[in-house]
């Protein structure tokens, strides 16, 4: 099969090549897919699961890419709860080569029923940005109906996912970026917009939720904003600065089935827009992931059509 593999983790996506690999077989409890889009992290490429396995042994020439979108094409052994020509898709292991790739196995607990309706493409984008949308708010964040919600990067990938769900879940949302930026986060439901570089963030005043995906600084300042009782939730690493009467979280996302089909739900009834960026085919990608300028939005490899 074609994939995109990587052997140096120094060269990043500039090490990055389309290979022939040996096809995956679907061991216990998985199921071998045929994939028809994968979304794609930049951030991937610094994590050690990337480059080794559960043991800390060496696993390239790797196959990264971790969210997927395909059909069934086997079981392994004991897998339940999926058949073969089933429309899928889901977050993958970390540890495991991944999917920019004509097929890959995948633990059948990390896959949801992907609806007819919902293009591949689409299904492909949804699983990292939404499910850490959804785990950040309403798991970890303890979200509450009518609480203040500051979202950072509320234009990116997984903040335009915060800022649509805790809208319509009932908060008042406040998104940050650059001013570029603006509009959009406004279009994906930010009652209010602050720009990083120009405004003052302790302007905002005192919020129940802060999701944050952007650290450092901005995190260690965010801290101070929290209320009584609020909470500071990173996917940035842990927090530099504890809330005074609050508490703070840092997470990694996991797959999970029924948190997948809430939001392709939402998807389907037009509630939630996936955040897309750059699109290309899997002959195409390593040029699409050493673009002239940065895609803004999910980048998603088309395998199939």
């Amino acid at each position: 099969m074609k994939a995109i593999v990587v052997t140096d983790q120094a060269a990043g996506t500039a090490g990055m090549t389309l290979a022939d690999r040996p096809k995956p077989e679907a061991a216990g409890n998985d199921v071998l897919l045929e994939v028809y889009a994968s979304g794609y992290t930049p951030g991937e490429l610094t994590w050690p699961g990337t480059w080794t396995d559960r043991l800390g042994r060496d696993r390239t020439p790797s196959i990264p890419g971790h969210e997927v979108a395909g059909v069934v094409s086997a079981l392994g052994y004991g897998t339940r709860g999926l058949t073969v020509g089933q429309r899928v898709f889901g977050l993958t292991d970390w540890t495991r080569d991944g999917t920019l790739a004509e097929y890959a196995a995948v633990e059948a607990r990390n896959l949801a029923p992907l609806p007819g309706d919902v293009d591949f493409t689409v299904g492909a984008s949804l699983p990292i940005s939404g499910l850490t949308a959804w785990q950040g708010l309403f798991v970890h964040g303890r979200f509450q109906v009518g609480q203040t919600v500051l979202v950072h990067g509320a234009a990116g990938g997984v903040g335009s996912m915060v800022t649509q769900l805790a809208r319509e879940a009932g908060a008042h949302v406040i998104g940050t970026g650059r001013v570029a930026d603006r509009q959009k986060a406004v279009d994906f439901g930010a009652h209010e917009f602050l720009d990083l570089d120009n405004e003052t963030l302790e302007d905002v005043g005192g919020v129940d939720l802060v999701f944050d995906v952007i650290g450092g600084d901005v995190g260690k300042r965010s801290a101070g904003l929290v209320r009584a009782g609020g909470m500071l939730v990173s996917i940035a690493g842990p927090p530099e600065a504890q809330p005074k009467d609050g508490l703070a979280v840092d997470f990694v996302v996991e797959a999970d089935r029924a948190q997948l089909a809430e939001v392709v739900r939402r998807v389907r009834e037009g509630r939630l827009r996936t955040n897309i960026g750059r699109v290309a085919d899997l002959d195409d990608a390593v040029a699409a992931f050493n673009p002239a300028e940065r895609a803004k939005g999910k980048s998603v490899i088309r395998v199939r059509r």
